[in-house]
């Protein structure tokens, strides 16, 4: 698969709706930890399950088949079940500041595999400087986040833990790059993903975790997050995806840490700090100077036979 020739407007919609997403994505962490009290597979998996609904709604709503081929049902489990099967896995074996920074590695391998996994897409020097400079101020955030809110930057060794924060940050890279190189598929096609891995995080719920009773203020805020960062995000990335620059997307990812710092900030009552304010603006130059190195290739033609396809 080429890449196809960039369009501004079409980049400019798909740079909208990524940034949805990563602002919906941001509210992830607020949202958990007003329901700290649930236990995370059993919030995941309620979460995806309100998520597909919507799915089911667009596909009905638009008359859209969500018949999908197994390789492409089998890469959206690997996606959402995957990233937090293995992130819940991180945050219960390695201290959260640096397991949640490990995974944020996930917008930074976007931006250094899209030449490997979509071969039209040609790395600059300019991307990789704006990758680290991005990670740099995603690292800022949390750090810097976990000073402001009074939180501990623990210290945790080389726990095993990190490992999984790793390996869930490539497979959300990996799945989000991948997704470009399947059979083409209805953005609400990913109702089925999240149905199916919502299922899967319920079944290791049952297997894994204590049994709750969940009072209806828990069940709204289920809903709210499925409706959000576990529903809502995944169409608005999958439609963002389709639309734009897997490079330049990825580095608008970076700010999904920052916003998740603020949303904390903000639940507390609290002003953020200089840390932040300078993660703001890393993160943000680091987004123009991806826009700018995209320029370079942005005129090239498409190939004629630019399919998606495996």
């Amino acid at each position: 698969m080429t890449m196809p020739a960039a369009d501004p407007r079409t980049a400019r919609r798909a740079s909208l709706l990524a940034l949805g997403a990563i602002a919906l994505w941001g509210s992830l962490a607020p949202l958990g930890v007003s329901l700290a009290q649930v236990p995370p597979f059993l919030l995941a998996g309620l979460g995806l399950l309100a998520g597909s609904l919507l799915g089911l709604g667009f596909a009905l709503w638009g008359r859209v088949s969500l018949a999908l081929p197994w390789r492409t049902l089998a890469l959206g489990v690997y996606g959402l079940f995957g990233f937090h099967f293995l992130l819940f896995i991180a945050l219960r074996h390695a201290p959260p500041v640096q397991a949640n920074l490990v995974n944020y590695l996930w917008p930074l391998g976007i931006v250094l595999l899209a030449p490997v996994l979509l071969p039209g897409a040609r790395l600059r020097p300019l991307h990789v400087v704006a990758a680290l400079i991005g990670f740099g101020g995603a690292a800022l955030a949390i750090l810097g986040g976990a000073s402001d809110t009074g939180g501990p930057a623990d210290a945790g060794g080389l726990q095993w833990g990190y490992v999984a924060a790793a390996a869930s940050a490539c497979v959300w890279a990996t799945y989000s790059l991948l997704t470009q190189r399947v059979a083409v598929f209805p953005t609400a096609a990913v109702g089925v993903f999240g149905l199916a891995s919502g299922l899967l995080s319920l079944a290791c719920h049952a297997l894994l975790e204590p049994a709750v009773e969940l009072d209806t203020h828990a069940l709204l805020r289920i809903a709210a997050l499925g409706l959000g960062p576990l529903g809502g995000a995944f169409y608005l990335w999958d439609a963002a995806l389709k639309r734009g620059d897997p490079r330049q997307i990825g580095l608008l990812s970076f700010l999904t840490p920052l916003l998740s710092t603020l949303g904390l900030l903000l639940q507390r009552g609290e002003w953020p700090g200089m840390s932040i304010l300078l993660a703001s603006l890393m993160i943000v130059g680091a987004a123009a100077l991806g826009s700018y190195a995209s320029r370079g290739n942005a005129t090239q033609p498409p190939e004629p036979d630019a399919t998606p396809g495996i």
